[in-house]
């Protein structure tokens, strides 16, 4: 094996075992033989050890004399023998080893030179390294000889301790932690660990152990001291540690973490992957600055298809005296060409063509053909089906090319026209253009609720992009004030999803009174608040809280026992969505409401300001609310006082499932544990707790549909509580939502022959056969992207009120609200990569698609990902996966190879083409 001359230098020392007390140590003399412990003689020292042996006894011998003028090349001789000893990795060096029944008498010796003497400070030194091994450990007299020798010497350098070795830097790392934790308030000791400690960094950043550098200036609490040691080298490796740290610290250190990680990228004019941290960190200012950094107008662009996925309103990015006037930026960050682009993308697949209900259902395959019970209510399933398969794409057959007097919302009755018009508005997604147009139509019929189908329409059309004239606002503002419930309804929950994650301040205006109003029934209060939710999502308005906060203390008994209270509940949650303990003051005003309705709204508020935390404690105390068993005697009270079916003292236990795993979907590890953690709420839960846990794996696995949790959904479809059995179908759709996996459409074929008589399980199974397939396989609900580093506050927040209306299917989406589905329409969006040019034109290259591997901390530069095939953009994207360039002809203005991406002509590969 080659060795570099730093590495030959280097000390590889493994610590004695911390049991053994110094007076157990072997004290061999130079003439002693060695035996076993069954009296078999041992081998004996080789000539060359023997001679080493001796010298170092000499040497030894020579500090203890009283002679000054011997000590200093004594300690020279020293040093220069522990620093060229090498050792292989299962020994320790042979001149560490033989001083080993030396070191008491030395640490003496050293006691006994005065101050006065030069040499004792290189004496201190050599002691340092000798404590490594012989030192009791608790003492770090590592340490203590390291400062001593240093507060002697007028300036000590990073490389002053890299001579010693790597494995002596390392040590010094492990005693620096623990004597800051021991100091407390002692500065001056304070101060000089912490001198130390930088010149450890500095030293371990040169040579890659930037874990190390990182572990020990977290444990110093320093992190903000690392960017002046960062150099171009090393950036991209430190900057990746930090944000892998991120889910597995607790406030305030993971927001420290994200804040360095970025003033290190945009030192080494990183701006894109400083942009991508600001807004995790969801602040306006740092968006801003880093949006406006870069000079290049095209980097400006491929940051604008982000800021458009997440949804960031273009507010933030200017103001009145500096608006944005570049029409193809405000054209990226408005996604205006989206819909555009997605039809294209469509195309080159080959699956522009539309599909029917038939083409899913594929009813030949069914082992028992399915007999429609209510026509109606087959023809509304087929509505929604027809609108998720073919979402985007505005070509289908049943709804929006359907001949007139033939349309699917023509064949259904009453509020199932509502969502049959609505589902037009799933068809044309984000076609802002001929959309309108299409669904103008519905505006004039003489049924409001094929009107009110119309507005709601309008709202999932514009769901994710966004039009200059804000079109939506105009189209449904006047029929928030409508006297017909439908109509009303329709136009707020439009509003709310047209604009979300949008902040839009007319929209308060608009809402907010209906809020306050204690007039206004619970139903129409509870969706303002949860339109409110959604638009202000994540901003912890400041009016809006205290308002909702305000009409849930005056509000009756009987208004906050209703079923719809829940969505007023989520969406004062969603407005402190990831903003952690700023929920704080609002959770303990809520404690003041004397009602059972309290609690559920403290746990969703919680669950939210803490979602995708991972947050140990957070789910501990959920699961200790899952444990509590609501007794038969509380159901009888309950009874007694003729409360509503809906007992909220029994609902806590749903959102707590619920909040486990909104708050573990972000981080892999406990995404995996929170599984068991569902496995067991299954098998010991109550009947709330049951029925909620497959919408909490849902919400573990959008559009992932991994084989375990498939099984155990599965499983579950055929539970004897059929809520159970309604809720595990649903997840399934869930799970498996625009991803055509074919194991999961045979289960679901089979579903449907199973539950062939029971009208309310086959709509449901109609419904996920439509989720599985939706956008034929090109769209998806997951809430993160950007690698998994972001996730959609919006998308989020569709997600939860979809699963909170699923808590009682039987009382809304089984009932008169089956429109609630189209919640998830702000969830939808497309998985491909698409690669353009400056101009922003469609420009196909060559990338590998392959499965993401996480190479935080490996060594080199490992592959990014495994399993990987070659294809040319456009291309879909599954879930998990992660493309890359195949050839270095052109160059990406972004190293996430996901959505939109912009490349430019590589000058290298045009100088290799040249020669």
């Amino acid at each position: 094996m080659v060795r570099d001359d730093s590495e030959a230098a280097s000390v590889r020392v493994y610590s004695r075992d911390p049991e053994q007390k110094e007076d157990d140590k072997p004290q061999h003399t130079k003439d002693e033989t060695k035996t076993s412990k069954d009296g078999g003689k041992l081998k004996e020292l080789s000539e060359e050890d023997e001679q080493l042996k001796t010298e170092l006894e000499m040497l030894v011998e020579r500090l203890g004399e009283a002679n000054q003028q011997l000590h200093r090349p004594a300690l020279e001789a020293l040093r220069n023998l522990i620093r060229t000893s090498t050792s292989s990795m299962t020994s320790v060096p042979k001149p560490l080893k033989f001083l080993r029944p030396h070191y008491a008498h030395l640490k003496s010796l050293y006691n006994q030179w005065t101050a006065e003497n030069e040499d004792r400070a290189l004496f201190a030194e050599i002691l340092s390294v000798l404590a490594m091994t012989y030192s009791n450990t608790g003492e770090r007299e590592t340490l203590a000889f390291r400062l001593k020798a240093d507060t002697m010497r007028a300036s000590t350098t990073a490389e002053d301790l890299g001579h010693w070795g790597h494995e002596y830097v390392r040590h010094l790392c492990t005693e620096l932690g623990e004597e800051y934790n021991a100091s407390g308030e002692d500065k001056n000791n304070v101060r000089e660990l912490m001198r130390l400690a930088l010149l450890v960094v500095d030293f371990s950043l040169k040579h890659n152990a930037e874990v190390d550098a990182v572990d020990l200036l977290l444990e110093m609490e320093a992190v903000d001291q690392l960017p002046q040691f960062v150099d171009k080298d090393t950036f991209e490796r430190v900057c990746l540690y930090l944000v892998s740290c991120v889910n597995l610290l607790v406030p305030p250190d993971d927001v420290l973490f994200l804040r360095t990680a970025r003033e290190i990228y945009r030192k080494h004019f990183r701006f894109f992957e400083a942009l991508v941290i600001s807004i995790r960190l969801m602040d306006p200012a740092c968006i801003r600055q880093d949006f406006m950094s870069p000079n290049n107008e095209f980097m400006r662009k491929q940051m604008a298809f982000v800021l458009a996925r997440q949804q960031i309103p273009i507010e933030w990015l200017q103001d009145e005296s500096e608006p944005i006037t570049d029409q193809a930026l405000i054209d990226c960050l408005f996604q205006t060409q989206l819909s555009s682009r997605f039809i294209q993308f469509g195309k080159d697949l080959s699956i522009y063509e539309p599909k029917t209900p038939e083409d899913v259902y594929k009813t030949h395959l069914e082992t028992a053909r399915v007999s429609s019970i209510d026509s109606a209510r087959g023809n509304l399933a087929n509505a929604f089906v027809n609108a998720f398969v073919n979402a985007g794409f505005g070509n289908d057959t049943l709804i929006v090319n359907a001949e007139e007097g033939d349309s699917y919302v023509y064949k259904t009755k009453d509020h199932g026209k509502l969502s049959a018009a609505a589902s037009a508005g799933m068809c044309l997604l984000w076609d802002t253009e001929l959309g309108l147009s299409h669904i103008d139509k519905f505006t004039y019929s003489s049924d409001e609720h094929v009107r009110a189908g119309a507005m709601m329409a309008y709202g999932i059309l514009h769901s994710g992009v966004r039009t200059e004239m804000d079109a939506p606002l105009a189209l449904l503002a006047e029929h928030v004030e409508s006297k017909s419930k439908p109509l009303q309804h329709s136009s707020i929950v439009g509003l709310g999803l047209a604009y979300a994650g949008q902040a839009h301040e007319e929209l308060m205006a608009l809402l907010l009174p209906y809020v306050q109003d204690e007039t206004t029934s619970m139903d129409t209060a509870a969706l303002c608040v949860l339109s409110l939710g959604f638009v202000f999502v994540g901003t912890a308005h400041g009016e809006i809280v205290p308002s909702i906060l305000q009409t849930m203390m005056e509000r009756e008994p009987t208004d906050l026992n209703d079923k719809w209270m829940r969505f007023m509940a989520l969406g004062l949650a969603l407005l402190f969505l990831g903003k952690q303990d700023e929920a704080d003051a609002t959770i303990e005003t809520l404690k003041a409401i004397e009602h059972p309705v309290s609690r559920d709204a403290q746990i969703l508020v919680d669950a939210c300001s803490y979602a995708g935390t991972g947050n140990v404690l957070k789910i501990q105390t959920l699961l200790h609310y899952c444990a509590e068993h609501v007794s038969a005697e509380k159901k009888e009270e309950a009874e007694d006082k003729e409360e509503t079916d809906e007992q909220p003292h029994d609902l806590y236990q749903s959102y707590a499932v619920l909040a486990i795993a909104l708050i573990a979907m972000g981080e892999d590890v406990g995404a995996e544990m929170s599984l068991r953690h569902m496995s067991h709420l299954m098998h010991y839960g109550d009947p709330a707790i049951r029925r909620t846990v497959p919408l909490a794996l849902a919400l573990l696995n959008p559009s992932n549909p991994v084989i375990t949790v498939l099984d155990t959904l599965s499983k579950y479809s055929h539970d004897s509580d059929l809520d159970v059995a309604l809720n595990a179908i649903f997840a399934m759709g869930l799970v498996g939502a625009g991803t055509n996996n074919a194991r999961l459409a045979q289960r679901l074929r089979q579903l449907a022959s199973y539950y062939a008589k029971e009208p309310d399980c086959l709509f449901v199974v109609r419904v996920a056969q439509g989720l599985v397939h939706m956008g034929k396989g090109t769209i998806g609900i997951d809430p993160y992207h950007t690698d998994r580093q972001l996730f959609s506050f919006s998308a989020t927040a569709g997600l939860l009120a979809t699963l909170l209306a699923f808590t009682d299917a039987r009382g809304f989406v089984l009932d008169r609200t089956q429109w609630m589905l189209f919640w998830l329409s702000a969830a939808m969006r497309p998985r491909f990569l698409i690669t353009l040019n400056e101009s922003l034109e469609p420009l196909p290259v060559s990338v590998r698609v392959g499965k993401a591997v996480d190479t935080v901390a490996q060594a080199g530069k490992p592959r990014t990902i495994s399993g990987f095939q070659t294809h040319n953009t456009p291309v879909r994207l599954g879930s998990r996966e992660r493309g890359v360039l195949a050839t270095e002809e052109y160059l990406s203005y972004t190293p996430i190879m996901e959505g939109f991406v912009v490349l430019r002509k590589n000058p290298g590969s045009e100088a290799i083409d040249e020669s």
